[in-house]
């Protein structure tokens, strides 16, 4: 914009004069004024402009002084041709504009003004190296930026601020926030006025007063320039609830975002180490929720109380005190081995499949045997399961393959030791063990594989090769299990009363198996009727194999 000679300070004059201006004005907008006032009130766009015009001797003057004058006789010159061309109707219109008409108000009142160039002086006559120190002293005059946003009170802007050697930056912006849909300011913007007033340095001030704002708010930033980045498809399952009102280290309590066990966010920016920014699947606004390196750090302060023995149910029936030695296979979980504290895990959604497996979990007592049996006699054509392997010698009158496989105690070894067992023991001298290729065997009779082993061997099931859908039978309250137990023996569907320190031990231990491994679960039933958890099963096999399923990113990549 051409403007009147330059002299040292002209910013004063100017700014006066638009002072005068905007209160004579009945077009210009309130907005755009604060605009131009901005731009005109930046000592870097003055000083540079001196220091340039000093260096090559350059007199500005304007072209002319009386621009509102000459609008209006285009335009009436305009007026006879505006309904017959379009192009006439076209330009009639842009000249009209109250921001057009603003800003040749604007120059005719500064280009009025008398400014005389000051006379050289020896400062005048710089080397490169001095100027090339002046860059780096006043930023160029387009570094300045006004950038103007319209807000309802108590509306949040999705903004957060840090203090960082001295200046007021922009921290974050929230994805899907009113800043980042307008895409007018980016992370690492430093701000410098709001509505003409100097920011201080405490980035909680500046945010309260933006939050009480309403109407228009112009911004005088020094922009970072930095390229947006679009959100990222990654999905998150989380392992543990969080409610941003309770935690003292989220920079913003307001631009938190709560969640619960189960629920599925869409994970849109991991820059800050700390901090990520996530919505919910189902809608909603973007918000901070901690990183898993943040949320690890604060858990590790916190003593595990879950120590699960070893001991499994493999041989449970079969009598005697002795201690069974259970090794298990891991190496095909690598991601299990990687986090030992599972916040989140990532997940894709995929069409509607049928499950190959089906895990059931729990505590001894809970009655896994019972609804894995009821299963395979209710439906034979669609459930099956595995045959244990032994090294002992068969019974008198003991088949194979009904109870047991039988095979020598050194083909059992080999096998185990090249990993060909999903689980294994001894007992009495006598090998135990379930074989990885009799679970394939199942599936490849087309019946998902019912399996009830101990929750350990959850790491190596839960992953492609075997779809599973687990099922975890968590025990009642010690009074309610201490009644099944009573009916069950009076029932003679079992014929062993539970003593009371048994019974405590079962409640015990489904909460620690719980704990240490809910993550895994797909559905968590109370078993306090035989009858009424078969039919909860059945009809969650139903449900996942005909809609789309969250799955763990591993079992589609």
């Amino acid at each position: 914009m051409p403007v009147a000679s330059t002299r040292t300070e002209p910013g004063p004059q100017v700014v006066d004069t638009m002072s005068d201006s905007t209160a004579s004005s009945t077009t210009a907008n309130d907005l755009d004024l604060i605009y131009l006032k901005g731009i005109m009130e930046s000592p870097a766009v003055f000083k540079r402009n001196t220091h340039e015009a000093s260096l090559k001797e350059v007199h500005l003057s304007p072209v002319r002084e009386n621009n509102v004058e000459l609008l209006q006789e285009i335009l009436r010159d305009l007026d006879p041709f505006k309904h017959r061309s379009n192009t006439a109707a076209e330009l009639t219109s842009i000249l009209t504009q109250p921001h057009f008409q603003s800003l040749l108000e604007t120059h005719d009142s500064v280009a009025s003004q008398v400014c005389d160039s000051p006379p050289s002086s020896p400062g005048d006559f710089v080397d490169h190296n001095t100027e090339d120190e002046y860059k780096h002293t006043y930023p160029p005059p387009d570094a300045i930026r006004m950038v103007g946003i319209r807000k309802v009170a108590g509306e949040h802007l999705g903004v957060t601020f840090k203090v960082e050697g001295g200046d007021l930056i922009i921290a974050r912006i929230l994805h899907g926030g009113m800043v980042d849909q307008q895409g007018l300011l980016h992370a690492g913007d430093i701000i410098k006025e709001v509505n003409g007033r100097e920011v201080g340095r405490d980035p909680r001030v500046l945010q309260e007063e933006l939050q009480a704002a309403s109407g228009n708010i112009v911004l005088k930033i020094l922009p970072s320039y930095h390229e947006a980045i679009l959100p990222r498809q990654v999905f998150f399952k989380c392992h543990y609830d969080y409610d941003p009102a309770n935690d003292n280290l989220i920079p913003c309590k307001e631009a938190g975002l709560r969640f619960e066990t189960g629920d599925i966010l869409q994970i849109v920016n991991q820059d800050d180490v700390n901090w990520w920014q996530a919505r919910h699947v189902e809608g909603g606004s973007t918000g901070l929720i901690p990183s898993q390196t943040l949320e690890e750090k604060r858990k590790a302060f916190v003593k595990r109380d879950v120590e699960l023995a070893p001991a499994g149910n493999l041989c449970t029936g079969v009598g005697g005190k002795k201690k069974k030695k259970i090794m298990y296979v891991t190496t095909k979980n690598a991601e299990f081995d990687r986090h030992e504290i599972l916040l989140y895990e990532e997940v894709a959604k995929v069409p509607p499949f049928k499950r190959k497996t089906l895990i059931v979990i729990g505590a001894q007592g809970v009655g896994r045997r019972r609804l894995k049996n009821k299963l395979l006699l209710r439906d034979p054509l669609l459930f099956g399961t595995t045959i244990p392997y032994t090294s002992r010698k068969p019974k008198k009158g003991e088949r194979e393959s009904r109870m047991f496989a039988f095979t020598s105690r050194s083909k059992m070894e080999t096998d185990i030791k090249n990993g060909r067992y999903l689980e294994h023991g001894e007992y009495e001298g006598n090998l135990y063990g379930i074989k990885t290729d009799s679970i394939q065997e199942v599936i490849e009779a087309g019946r998902i594989c019912i399996l009830d082993p101990n929750p350990q061997t959850l790491k190596v099931l839960r992953t492609s090769e075997f779809l599973p859908y687990v099922v975890f039978l968590q025990s009642p309250e010690f009074e309610v299990l201490k009644a099944i137990n009573h009916s069950a023996v009076e029932a003679g569907v079992v014929t062993k009363t539970l003593t009371d320190e048994e019974m405590h031990r079962t409640c015990n231990e489904s909460a620690k198996i719980q704990a240490a491994y809910g993550h895994y679960f797909d559905l968590t039933i109370v078993n306090d009727n035989l009858d009424e958890t078969y039919r909860t099963v059945k009809a969650a096999l139903e449900t996942v194999s005909k809609n789309p399923q969250w799955v763990p990113v591993t079992w589609v990549f």
